[in-house]
């Protein structure tokens, strides 16, 4: 999956052509994320990924049914002239995340029929594809987001997980096609066996994040990929979130060798506690520039000014006769900078690196400590996929062994990550 969160539709759209000439006929997919604060982000990214007719589209950090989210759906699904009630095969294939069971609730069933009926009058979905909204859910998968680095709720997932699976089945009663909705496991899947109990909860896929950060694949800097290699399990902060600063929605963050977590909280206490920048007790504003801007106020004004011109206007509209909302802009300058600061590498500003990072990290870390996964150069994608899904195998296979009294071979034992050249020779060796 291309992560598109916080990147221009210009930057997207580049990327996913990348990806068509790279990948033409292998899986991939593309994020989109709610975007409360930037709509218009939202609804031409989602026209995009319709246009260039993405495979997969993973939607994420929806705290509610929005009319792009909605249109994307519909429109993807298409209808034969030799069978008009059977749809062929949806593209985008759309895999939600959510971590709240009124969330869940929403993905699993029908969309919102006055946003159907909205696109229909305004002639962006058929007929056809209106009726078909009606009898089938807004998902085609559901990834339940337990403990995950970035927007999380910090939900333990073996509540999580049954507890989307029971939703599924009371939906599905009502909404037959819900039953064919997939779910999925996300958060806190750092380790083979924390895959297997993933697995074990009823889990049909899993999804990893955090881990992949420090993989050289990454868009992120060297720097940033060995301090996640060296993050232990209890690294990491929660921060608030600068898509969606305003409503206090918060996000997992490295704590260790950054600033950026007490710092993104103080700019959250101060526009809790005041009306405007103007209000701030001198201290605090002397602190603010000094600190955390490394600049006038005015300074860091007009590079925001410069950057909502061209991205938002109507977020300088709204700015203009409202002080609060120019404070929230003005501290989502600093949110949203630093994680360019830390993709990037910048030197100057390390303290001020944002790196999305979940506990998975630092036992994945724990996990290959002392074996060739230890060093972050060697971290590539598909060995990091390979070696954890074989690990996994190989747990729920040890576990369904010993509950029937059977000894487990000695060498099965060893839980050091394997080498993907090295992996059929380990399963043979085990199954004997």
């Amino acid at each position: 999956f291309y992560g598109a969160a916080g990147q221009s539709v210009a930057t997207v759209h580049a990327a996913i052509l990348q990806l068509k000439q790279q990948l033409p006929d292998r899986p991939w997919g593309c994020n989109l994320i709610h975007s409360p604060a930037e709509p218009s982000i939202e609804d031409e990214t989602s026209r995009l990924l319709v246009k260039e007719q993405v495979p997969c589209v993973e939607v994420s950090a929806y705290l509610d049914i929005t009319e792009p989210l909605v249109r994307l759906r519909l429109q993807g699904v298409q209808f034969s002239a030799s069978s008009p009630l059977s749809p062929c095969p949806r593209i985008p294939r759309v895999m939600a995340k959510a971590s709240r069971l009124e969330v869940a609730r929403k993905f699993l069933s029908p969309a919102p029929e006055v946003m159907v009926e909205a696109l229909l009058r305004k002639g962006e979905i058929t007929t056809e594809q209106a009726q078909w909204a009606r009898q089938n859910p807004l998902c085609d998968d559901l990834t339940a987001e337990a403990d995950s680095g970035g927007h999380t709720d910090n939900r333990p997932m073996t509540t999580l997980v049954p507890a989307f699976a029971k939703l599924r089945s009371e939906i599905a009663q009502r909404i037959p096609a819900a039953a064919g909705v997939q779910i999925g496991a996300a958060g806190g899947l750092g380790t083979p066996e924390a895959i297997c109990a993933a697995l074990a909860l009823g889990a049909d896929y899993v999804v990893i994040g955090s881990v992949h950060q420090a993989c050289v694949e990454s868009g992120s800097s060297d720097v940033v990929r060995e301090m996640l290699a060296a993050a232990g399990p209890a690294d990491v902060i929660m921060a608030p979130a600068s898509d969606m600063f305003e409503l206090g929605v918060h996000l997992q963050v490295l704590r260790t060798g950054t600033m950026f977590g007490p710092r993104a909280r103080k700019l959250l206490e101060l526009y809790r506690s005041f009306s405007s920048i103007e209000e701030l007790p001198t201290a605090e504003l002397e602190r603010l520039e000094k600190e955390i801007f490394r600049m006038p106020v005015a300074e860091v004004w007009e590079q925001t000014r410069q950057f909502f011109l061209e991205r938002e206007p109507g977020q300088l509209e709204r700015a203009s006769g409202d002080p609060h909302h120019r404070m929230a802009l003005l501290f989502r300058w600093y949110l949203g900078l630093s994680s360019d600061w830390a993709n990037s590498g910048d030197p100057q500003r390390k303290l001020d690196y944002q790196i999305w990072c979940g506990p998975a990290m630092g036992a994945f870390n724990e996990w290959t400590r002392g074996s060739w996964l230890e060093n972050p150069t060697a971290r590539r994608v598909a060995d990091v996929a390979d070696t954890l899904m074989h690990g996994a195998a190989i747990a729920c296979r040890r576990q369904d062994l010993s509950r029937q009294g059977i000894p487990i071979p000695p060498g099965a034992s060893d839980r050091s990550p394997r080498r993907s050249s090295d992996l059929k020779s380990d399963t043979v060796r085990f199954t004997t």
